[in-house]
């Protein structure tokens, strides 16, 4: 059952990316109980890039 859902917003946060989402991935409610929403508003670094390869882990 989803119990939590998180929204990250992201905006050239290319860098920041590969530490927040090992911190998020790790929670102890269970990976059936939450949910990771990444909004990206129009970056122009690498943050798609990323997330998308964090999407296909």
């Amino acid at each position: 059952m989803l119990k939590v859902s998180i929204v990250v917003p992201v905006y050239n946060a290319g860098r920041y990316i590969d530490m927040c989402a090992p911190s998020l991935l790790g929670q102890t409610l269970g990976e059936d109980a939450y949910e990771i929403i990444y909004v990206d508003d129009g970056s122009t670094d690498d943050s798609a890039r990323r997330l998308e390869e964090l999407a296909g882990a």
